[in-house]
């Protein structure tokens, strides 16, 4: 294993390009692809993930296979078979998960863009403890061939990068017919905000500062899903079968929710599904005149590691799973330091289809915050 807990495998002769970190969720033809678990830790494909092999054909090169939560189904990638994902700017703080072993790569300067997955807030909760960017499309817009699943209508397969635009760049060669766009100015831009109070204080006043570059913003009182029985159901039915043969190579963390997952029922399953048919009808109702939502992605930075995905799961998908559900297109951006110095994000949604926009508004927010922080008027620690 390369740079100790981030890359699980690294190609024997990177052709050149953009380097390009592959979450190893995503197959790749002759290239160890373990899905970041012990059941698959010979495993090499014989055939490249869809989204693996159009970045390849768009300039981009593979530099390595990047460490994740097991089976992509936690928030911490404290992984107990390949080791903990280390956080490249908060020693001691957890990655992120699940993707954090594509965050922590662009973090540390191993990549220059990176490829991760997304069913409850894979790319954004990484992106966010690791400061770098991450963009969960609408779903569908990417192709998941050849990704292992987790819960398959929650999955999404996205981009990130170190910046917005490089982010976009990305989604262009990966998304076939996806353009992106430029936007000179927030001003014209009807914005919605929500659960920005939940957050701890600085990231509450960081996210609260970008809110301010958007003239025309409003407080929006934005419900969360209860649709839990539905994504544990759609889990339960990608396991069943490994689970049970192959039980003894699960960890200890994930096999709880494994199970917890089997038991789920099948008037629960469908009271959820039905719930989130109404979840969408009424978040459609809410997003009426407006352009973008905009939110914390998490409510506090990067935790310690060593408390455990089961202790922070339900803190940190809080603000991120609501747009897996919704399939909306959602986009973490740091926005400058918080509690301990660490990384704040904010989160920019948009409607389904509306991707070039969320970006290009993501593009122009960030300018901003760089302008703000080089003007002095963001502190650079607590």
């Amino acid at each position: 294993m390369a740079a100790d807990g981030i890359f699980l495998a690294i190609p024997e002769e990177p052709r050149a390009g953009i380097r390009l970190g592959v979450k190893d969720l995503l197959d790749t033809a002759g290239l160890t692809t373990t899905y970041g678990s012990a059941v698959f830790a010979e495993h090499v494909p014989s055939t490249t993930a869809e989204s693996v092999h159009l970045a390849e054909s768009g300039g981009y090169t593979n530099v390595g296979k990047t460490n994740l939560h097991e089976f992509a189904y936690g928030v911490t990638s404290e992984n107990p078979h390949f080791g903990t994902v280390p956080n490249p700017v908060a020693p001691g703080r957890i990655a992120g998960g699940s993707s954090g072993g594509s965050a922590a790569a662009l973090a540390a300067g191993l990549a220059d863009a990176a490829l991760g997955t997304d069913s409850g807030g894979s790319i954004r909760i990484p992106a966010a403890c690791c400061g770098v960017v991450g963009f969960k499309p609408t779903y569908g817009l990417v192709s998941i061939d050849g990704c292992f699943p987790l819960a398959p209508s929650f999955d999404h397969l996205g981009p990130m990068a170190r910046t917005v635009e490089e982010c976009a760049a990305l989604l262009e060669v990966i998304a076939p017919g996806f353009a992106a766009a430029e936007l000179t100015s927030l001003e014209e831009i009807a914005a919605g905000t929500a659960w920005v109070d939940e957050a701890d204080p600085l990231v509450s006043r960081r996210v609260r500062e970008s809110v301010a570059h958007f003239p025309r913003s409003q407080s929006i009182a934005w419900p969360r899903p209860e649709i839990g029985a539905l994504f544990m159901r759609e889990v339960a039915d990608v396991h069943r079968e490994l689970y049970a043969e192959n039980g003894e190579l699960y960890g200890e963390g994930i096999a709880v929710k494994i199970e917890r997952c089997l038991a789920v029922s099948d008037a629960e399953a469908t009271q959820a599904e039905q719930a989130r048919g109404g979840y969408r009808e009424r978040c459609l109702e809410l997003f009426d005149g407006l352009d973008l939502l905009l939110t914390p992605t998490l409510q506090c930075v990067a935790p310690p590691t060593g408390v455990g995905d089961l202790a922070l799961r339900e803190r940190l998908i809080a603000n991120t799973l609501p747009f897996n559900t919704l399939g909306w297109p959602a986009l973490a951006l740091p926005c400058g330091p918080a509690e301990d110095g660490l990384p704040a994000s904010v989160q920019l949604v948009g409607r389904p289809g509306a991707d070039a926009l969320v970006l290009a508004a993501g593009g122009r927010l960030a300018s901003l915050i760089r302008g703000t922080a080089e003007r002095g008027r963001l502190p650079t620690t607590t």
